[in-house]
């Protein structure tokens, strides 16, 4: 058999596959740079400017190959060799540039310090940080004037609370070049090492520099807000410095440091404080709240805190709230034996809406004396919070054999039960809270029952009877 004629439409269709082919392959501006990269033999000129028109358009795949073919070109040219590098870290493709970086130092003698430069970058986007300190540090050696790479070094220092020597860092690299940034960034280190009036010059410096700068008017207005708390964060310094084991010191400072909008360092403050009083709940509470300024939610979990905790207009907790666990806390610390601190403090903790931490203590107050109708009162109240509707009944009719003459106990057993439908039985434990003592409260959980079951009469008269109430009593 002869070879089969092909048809025009097929041809058409060929045609019409390879350039479908070419436009996914050579997106917007470079379609017709990308075309020459199939060519065979190329000149480094064109090459060259082929890469310059390639990084205009910002196209990185473009400029990897083009970076790749001109060191095939020319195997000197460490222009090109860098270019190649730092695009491939920049696509995250680690292999292929520890590659080219091998294939680079071995083709150019003597070999170009700047090879230590993306080294570290590698291994630090590789996650191995000690090797990317020691990269770093060498190029640093040969190229003291090499800001970016002591500004990475800092960076570094930063992420593992080497506080000073990252400020030392950021000094030097501010001693090649001053601006705004590079003087928040060592305002920074300095909050972290409690040196405030060197943050605070810092902060001002930078101001005047470059009031314009993003990251300039992004961090002034917290350090303002800081300032207004120096001269009692300063004094808490003075204090801790006597008496460093009083961890009350440490919440307080903490305290001012989260008002001031600076939750890392509150954070460190309260972190400490949980070390010198793990069983202090202010402290706890405090380090919760600046993790979850911090967004980590998480962590606050594990600590038993939740992401409700009830705060203030200004989105921090109350001083009132702080000043009832302060209180609390003292009393738990000095009557370890008996239930009542432990229910004053599971009180406050409910108060904020810590159920789960609330439970704890309630649960520990009823260990401690299982006959307290209180407890089981405390108990009940978080537990329906909790959203354990069985369990919180049980605890309730427990408080209302316990402690029958208790209208609280009655009014509180009849919400549950309205929760679970069950009207009759509220209505009847509304009736025994009033015959005990009438309240306003009580009526109106009565009056929502009758209503439900069709007492509309009954209902209606404790509508007027609360309007009769006086007012102490509503």
């Amino acid at each position: 058999m002869g070879t089969p004629i092909k048809s025009k439409r097929y041809f058409q269709k060929r045609r019409f596959l390879y350039l479908a082919s070419i436009k996914t392959l050579v997106p917007g501006m470079l379609g017709i740079t990308a075309l020459f990269l199939h060519a065979a033999d190329l000149s480094l000129p064109v090459l060259q400017k082929q890469l310059k028109a390639a990084e205009e358009a910002d196209d990185n795949p473009a400029i990897v190959e083009l970076s790749r073919r001109i060191v095939e070109v020319d195997p000197k040219n460490s222009k090109a060799w860098e270019t190649l590098a730092r695009k491939q870290l920049e696509l995250d493709d680690l292999d292929r540039c520890a590659s080219t970086l091998n294939a680079w130092q071995a083709r150019i003698r003597p070999r170009p310090r700047i090879i230590d430069d993306i080294r570290g970058d590698l291994a630090n986007a590789g996650k191995d940080y000690v090797a990317a300190e020691h990269y770093w540090s060498s190029y640093i050696a040969a190229n003291p004037e090499a800001t970016d790479t002591l500004e990475k070094l800092a960076r570094l220092d930063e992420a593992s609370e080497r506080w000073q020597e990252a400020a030392d860092l950021r000094t030097r690299a501010l001693a090649q070049s001053k601006t705004g940034a590079r003087l928040i960034a060592r305002a920074n280190d300095y909050l972290q090492l409690r040196s405030w009036r060197r943050a605070f010059a810092d902060a001002d410096q930078a101001n005047v520099l470059e009031p314009s700068d993003a990251v300039v008017k992004d961090a002034l207005p917290r350090f303002e807000l800081l300032r207004r708390f120096l001269p009692r964060i300063e004094s808490l310094d003075a204090q801790i410095a006597r008496a460093p084991a009083a961890p009350l010191l440490w919440l307080d400072r903490a305290r001012l440091l989260t008002l001031g909008e600076h939750p890392a360092l509150a954070l460190r403050d309260c972190e400490h404080a949980m070390k010198l009083a793990p069983w202090m709940m202010r402290a706890r509470i405090q380090n919760g709240e600046a993790l979850l300024d911090l967004g980590r939610i998480d962590d606050a979990a594990n600590l038993g805190l939740s992401y409700d905790l009830l705060r203030d207009k200004n989105k921090h907790l109350s001083d009132e709230a702080l000043r009832a666990l302060g209180s609390s806390d003292d009393l738990v610390l000095k009557n370890p034996d008996h239930p009542e601190p432990f229910l004053a403090r599971a009180n406050v903790l409910y108060q904020i809406k810590q159920y789960t931490l609330a439970l704890a203590d309630a649960q520990t107050a009823l260990k401690l004396d299982p006959s307290s109708a209180l407890a089981h009162l405390q108990a009940a109240i978080v537990l329906d919070s909790l959203d354990r509707p069985h369990e919180a009944v049980a605890h309730a009719e427990k408080t209302t054999l316990l402690n029958p003459g208790d209208p609280v106990g009655w009014y509180y057993l009849g919400l549950l039960e309205a929760k679970r439908a069950n009207f009759d039985v509220a209505i009847q434990c509304q009736s025994r809270s009033l015959a005990l003592r009438e309240s306003n409260a009580a009526l109106l959980e009565r009056e929502k029952c009758e209503r439900r079951i069709g007492r509309i009469a009954d209902a209606d008269v404790d509508a007027q009877r609360r309007k009769q109430l006086p007012l102490l009593q509503k």
